[in-house]
């Protein structure tokens, strides 16, 4: 491609500052046009953000040929449909994570995407974020030796009800795909995934300990990567506090570092303790969508983050909660 002309499906509150912008200030990178279900809500965001065009259905986006890229933006549950039809126009697709709702939908997206021959990326941004590449950084120099453990820690409290008295669509497991676990430890899991490399080994329970949700609301793992490190995992949404830390454990000392949390990259050593305060680009998809585009306009660069690389993120997770859910959640 010579440019790179945008359309996003599901213009919704993640595209206002998270990624929208990245799509209209990356060198050889446009916004063409936007679609939302209810039209009126479209014309809004496009108004406000200065798009030419905007629909209220899928498929006349996806058809209209000034647009050459697809980007998706709605809850889980409709990516594998989109993903299906942008493809089958021959339109490159980046999709938002959790990839799909199973691990069964993202092999089916997958396959059509490689059968059409259209690049697929998925929006773990987290792989691009200076922050998480200082942490690769200093694994790959040898910082704390030879890695042998990780843990990972997500808890908060329950969420609450919408204005309508229901829950959220991140807590509908027929559009989320599960709980706030599919939501938020995707991120973490991708993030390790980039780190250290595939998983080879999974298990895992998920339980409804609260029974407030119509879903899970903990779940615990543990896991063994191909590098021969080994892992656990601990993700708790009934819980009295809001905590996220992650710690990488090798023979000379330690990384510690949140998920989420505007928190320093800590590096503890048998002789030093040392902080790197990074701060989050804005908005905070800007890296991973410039090498999206770079790749595809044939600049050199190779986007980290793909079809592939978040099916492997969806498998641990259908691994971890099969016992809830069975093996199709």
């Amino acid at each position: 491609m010579k440019d790179v002309r945008w359309g996003i499906i599901g213009c919704g509150d993640v595209t206002e500052k998270k990624s929208g912008p990245a799509f209209q200030t990356t060198a050889d990178s446009s916004l063409a046009a936007v679609m939302r279900r209810n039209g009126d809500l479209a014309r809004d965001y496009a108004e406000r953000h200065g798009v030419p065009v905007w629909y209220d259905k899928a498929e006349d986006l996806i058809q209209d040929e000034n647009v050459n890229a697809v980007y998706i933006a709605t809850p889980p549950g409709f990516h594998k449909e989109y993903t299906m039809m942008a493809a089958e126009a021959g339109k490159p697709v980046y999709v938002e994570k959790p990839m799909a709702r199973s691990t069964r939908e993202c092999e089916e997206m997958a396959a059509f995407c490689a059968e059409k021959q259209v690049p697929l990326y998925v929006a773990y941004y987290r792989r691009t974020l200076p922050r998480f590449l200082k942490v690769k950084e200093l694994l790959d120099a040898g910082a704390i030796g030879e890695v042998r453990f990780v843990t990972m820690q997500h808890t908060q409290p329950i969420a609450e009800k919408d204005e309508n008295g229901e829950w959220p669509w991140r807590l509908q497991p027929e559009v989320s795909g599960g709980g706030l676990f599919f939501d938020l430890a995707s991120h973490t899991l991708d993030l390790f995934d980039y780190l250290l490399g595939p998983v080879r080994d999974v298990t895992g329970f998920a339980r409804n300990q609260a029974g407030a949700y119509p879903v899970e609301d903990t779940v615990s793992g543990a896991f063994l990567f191909e590098n021969g490190a080994a892992g656990t995992g601990i993700w708790n949404f009934s819980s009295y506090k809001k905590e996220d830390v992650n710690r990488i454990v090798g023979t000379k000392g330690e990384i510690i570092f949140s998920s989420f949390d505007e928190k320093p990259v800590t590096l503890m050593t048998g002789t030093e303790t040392k902080d790197y305060i990074i701060e989050q680009p804005q908005p905070i998809q800007r890296y991973l969508i410039q090498a999206v585009v770079e790749e595809l306009t044939g600049k050199g660069t190779t986007a980290p983050s793909t079809g592939e690389t978040a099916l492997r993120t969806n498998r641990v997770m259908d691994e971890l909660v099969k016992g809830f859910y069975g093996n199709n959640p």
